[in-house]
């Protein structure tokens, strides 16, 4: 990512310190008799930098918004889907971004999920690349210290609010 955006080759690896964040999300979610009534999971972004997301053999449920409409992530079977995170799109300015998606539930099939989350060290800034900034491409967001990136990332989660949105100049 950083060679793309013309960056030093470790920018981004050189926020992924020792005490750098990795959480891992075991997800089941049984079969729903009205999955047109109950989500697996509400619309949201991911916080941290990067997402991993297993992809199991049969059961579909994952979708992305795109122009206000959901489409169906197609993924080959036990493939990784990798997700940028709203860390990511902060520290890229917005030139990646980090999508809206949601699970659906499934009538007939249980679907599985295996997610490992990536996030920079605590105590790291989270602002653009300073590579990317210049007179006439200015910062979109507000930089902000890791700790209170990651306590605003799960208060705003539960108030249905993306912390890039919070963050956005």
């Amino acid at each position: 990512m950083a060679n793309l955006l013309k960056l030093d080759e470790n920018y981004f690896a050189n926020r992924f310190t020792s005490k750098a964040l990795a959480l891992a999300r075991l997800g089941y979610y049984p079969p729903c008799p009205r999955p047109d009534l109950v989500l697996g999971f509400k619309p949201h972004c991911d916080g941290g930098a990067l997402s991993i997301l297993f992809v199991e053999e049969h059961t579909r449920g994952l979708q992305v918004l795109k122009d206000g409409k959901w489409y169906d992530v197609l993924c080959e079977p036990y493939t990784l889907l990798i997700n940028i995170g709203e860390c990511m799109e902060i520290m890229t300015n917005g030139i990646f971004k980090s999508p809206t998606h949601r699970v659906l539930t499934n009538a007939v099939k249980e679907r599985f999920s295996v997610v490992m989350f990536y996030g920079v060290d605590e105590e790291t800034m989270i602002e653009p690349a300073p590579g990317l900034l210049d007179e006439k491409r200015l910062a979109n967001y507000t930089k902000v210290h890791g700790n209170d990136y990651y306590a605003s990332v799960f208060g705003h989660f539960r108030q249905g609010k993306t912390i890039k949105d919070i963050l956005k100049v």
